[in-house]
């Protein structure tokens, strides 16, 4: 058991740590091939933060820990509106410009319904998964075409701190931090696989729980980074776009390489409560923006929108537990 539990430790610090080389390196390179700061802030950056959901998901479905791997798509999605975007509200109240919100929080509405409805026979097949790949790109290219030419969001994202490395760094820090990515992610599934088997509990907790609270880090550190710097919009962004990417792009990998049957609790338990914290967030930005505090054409996020999703989160885990 402590060998295990140091291997999921080691593993989380490592799988974090390369996750940063890993995106320093791809957004360098897609810079020095003369991309624009909002594409590489909407497409490496914001998926190379999910990067650590897709190496454990991949890892986990090759293992034949599809559950492993459901539960991290999923309690990653809780962990991200519940916990990263609480804490972060609780700490910088948002005020975001409605132009920045109309395309995303639909889309992951529609794509939570939609995902919701291919899961309802009880399998995640090799067809689910490929039409969930499909829409993933599909919804990217649709969010960068309309995004490249918000001003706002183009003004935020060029003043982003982006690390700017030489070519030849650049391409070594990208192939160590893949290389780290892939072998911190095959220990941390060891070791929560191994885990799983002591306590008596199946993978799929520790997939809702540990893993995806430790995949979630990476979100919560570029979200806080941005809100701290008054990017409200693409701290948002960074938490509705890895959202996406974990339904869609996380989630079908286990369909795509085995199919994966569910346990039933992940529907009416799990499932349930990420679509409810997520219609919540919805709505919650529906609301704000009638607030007196929001400037015309935005919607106001308060402390007590932060609250109220961590303790959303809370009672989720509340929930989790009690139906052990």
């Amino acid at each position: 058991m402590l060998i295990a539990a140091a291997a999921i430790l080691v593993g989380f610090i490592i799988l974090i740590w390369s996750a940063d080389l890993f995106v320093s390196g791809a957004a360098s390179i897609a810079e020095n091939m003369g991309m624009s700061p909002i594409v590489i802030g909407l497409t490496i950056v914001s998926l190379g933060t999910s990067a650590p959901e897709v190496l454990v998901s991949i890892i986990s479905s090759m293992s034949s820990a599809g559950d492993l791997a459901v539960g991290n798509a999923i309690g990653s999605n809780i962990a991200n509106t519940g916990l990263v975007l609480g804490i972060t509200i609780l700490v910088v109240p948002m005020s975001i410009h409605h132009a920045c919100m109309r395309q995303e929080i639909p889309a992951l509405l529609i794509v939570t319904l939609g995902v919701g409805l291919l899961l309802l026979d009880g399998e995640i097949s090799k067809i689910d998964g490929s039409l969930m790949m499909g829409a993933l790109f599909v919804i990217l290219f649709q969010m960068v075409r309309s995004q490249s030419g918000d001003i706002a969001l183009v003004e935020e994202a060029e003043e982003e701190p982006l690390q700017h490395l030489r070519p030849m760094r650049a391409w070594v820090t990208f192939i160590f931090g893949l290389t780290l990515l892939v072998a911190s992610s095959r220990l941390l599934v060891w070791g929560a696989i191994a885990v799983a088997e002591q306590l008596g509990v199946s993978e799929l907790i520790i997939g809702l729980t540990v893993v995806a609270i430790g995949t979630s880090l990476p979100e919560l550190a570029a979200t806080m980074a941005s809100a701290l710097r008054g990017h409200t919009e693409i701290a948002l962004g960074n938490i509705i776009g890895s959202n996406l990417f974990n339904l869609l792009g996380v989630m079908s990998i286990p369909g795509i390489i085995n199919g994966e049957l569910l346990d039933p609790a992940v529907l009416s338990r799990d499932y349930a409560a990420m679509a409810g914290i997520t219609l919540i967030l919805a709505v919650g930005i529906q609301v704000g923006r009638k607030r007196k505090r929001a400037p015309a054409e935005h919607a106001y996020l308060g402390r007590s929108m932060g609250a109220l999703l961590l303790s959303l989160y809370g009672g989720y885990y509340y929930w989790l537990y009690s139906t052990l």
